[in-house]
């Protein structure tokens, strides 16, 4: 036999098979820097009597914009993108190396679930690849596109990643099919109304939204530029530049503008509080912006995990925590009540105790109850805490203060709640105490979290 027609044959058949899904990889990673990982694996699937060229996934190593990478992709073209044995020991071998290189990984996911036929086999190599993606967090960071329809227990990799990435109008997620769950539910659901990015609101994913493949990209490199450069240099007129809309309206949107540049992670779930990865004063930080308005965010069993997930995640590559508050008190209904809240808080102070870099906090709205304990005070870990001169700091919102601690029955209860607000909720009573290091002007908040960040960042 002719070896050198012969490798042409494959080489010929594994091109084919895989068109698709490397002119995708192509587009996400910079030109001609994608080297291709067990390119010649063949394993054939005796139930549908088909060969799986190249196990049905494309795995290699490239950059983007400059970045370097490791890549997995599921190819839908071959098997659907059926996981089989061999498929899972190839993406582990992928992992391996990315372990050994301290390499990030991308998963470029597409699959309609197992391959039929291997029975056990292929549950034990999902065991294996999903316990070896587990091992990766915190070591490197994972980011999977759920690039197309990804049903089955292999969905859980866009779960253990650190960052998952949504394609309007083409990405699907379910760990079983969507249509039985709709059919569970007695319903005729689309399989974009039971695994969409819109449906999946509770599940804590995704972590962006995008358009196409450039955008994603565009997410990669300015993800990729802040965990990987802790300290960018600035000029001493940028560090100390005010933010004179901040005397205006002490808003989110106005706090963002003491970032030099922030990426919003998870801004479709628990949209009220916005959790993000950002420069302040050159430093890289991740920051947790509590966007509630003038009544402040309550909180919840799903804006607590999303802290403590975001808290992992700086915990995890080193990051300052830095809490931007306007928030009070587990939300007051029965639903909160018997939910999850009281675990995710205990489960979030867990986790804020393992993060060993600088703890921030800035109260520039209300910091309420547990709202404060949780988010600013010294005994819950935070370094420095600062609060504007507008903002709010007290046991209780003032109506139910004034009723609950000031009510003697001779005042009205309009003379109480001034009386409380103004009184027992100044934020230089807690500064007297020693709880507040600073009661500042707004619009130099800047200047003091560059400050601070300059002294306890690491």
């Amino acid at each position: 036999m002719d070896k050198i027609q012969l490798l042409q044959e494959r080489k010929a058949k594994i091109e084919e098979a895989g068109k698709g899904i490397r002119g995708q990889i192509a587009a996400l990673v910079d030109a001609d820097s994608f080297v291709e990982l067990s390119a010649f694996s063949f394993s054939r699937n005796e139930f549908y009597g088909e060969d799986a060229a190249g196990e049905g996934v494309v795995t290699g190593f490239a950059t983007v914009d400059g970045y370097p990478f490791y890549l997995v992709a599921q190819n839908f073209n071959v098997l659907s993108g059926g996981v089989s044995k061999a498929n899972c020991d190839k993406i582990v071998k992928c992992l391996d190396a990315a372990e050994k290189n301290a390499t990030p990984v991308i998963y470029l996911m597409s699959t309609l679930g197992v391959q039929v036929g291997e029975g056990v086999t292929v549950l034990e190599g999902l065991g294996k690849l999903l316990r070896r993606s587990t091992q990766l967090k915190g070591v490197v960071p994972q980011y999977a596109v759920v690039n197309g329809e990804v049903y089955g227990s292999a969905a859980m990799l866009a779960a253990i990643a650190d960052f998952s990435f949504f394609i309007e109008k083409k990405s699907v997620l379910a760990v079983n099919s969507p249509f039985v769950l709709s059919a569970k539910a007695g319903k005729n659901l689309s399989k974009e109304e039971v695994g969409g990015a819109k449906a999946l609101s509770n599940a804590g994913m995704p972590s962006f939204v995008v358009g196409d493949f450039s955008e994603i990209r565009g997410k990669i490199s300015a993800v990729s530029e802040l965990l990987n450069i802790s300290v960018s240099d600035m000029s001493e007129d940028a560090l100390n530049a005010p933010v004179p809309a901040l005397n205006e309206a002490a808003t989110a949107d106005n706090l963002l503008s003491a970032f030099e540049n922030a990426v919003e992670i998870g801004a479709g779930y628990e949209g009220d509080v916005k959790t993000v990865l950002g420069r302040i004063g050159g430093i890289a930080v991740a920051a947790v912006i509590f966007d509630g308005g003038a009544e402040g965010v309550e909180l919840t069993a799903g804006k607590l995990a999303k802290i403590k997930d975001f808290a992992e995640l700086a915990c995890c590559y080193q990051l300052p925590f830095v809490t931007f508050l306007n928030v009070g008190g587990i939300q007051p209904t029965m639903a909160a009540n018997d939910s999850r809240v009281m675990k995710e808080a205990a489960e979030y102070l867990d986790m804020l105790d393992t993060v060993d870099t600088a703890k921030i906090a800035v109260v520039y709205g209300k910091a309420v109850g547990l709202g404060y304990s949780l988010f600013a005070a010294k005994s819950a870990g935070f370094d420095y805490t600062c609060a504007f001169a507008t903002a709010r700091i007290a046991l209780f919102d003032s109506a139910q203060g004034a009723v609950v601690e000031l009510g003697k029955g001779k005042e009205s209860g309009e003379v109480l709640q001034r009386k409380y607000a103004e009184e027992n909720s100044d934020p230089i009573n807690a500064a007297k105490d020693g709880y507040i290091d600073a009661v500042i002007e707004p619009q130099y908040v800047k200047q003091y979290l560059t400050a601070s960040l300059q002294m306890l960042a690491r």
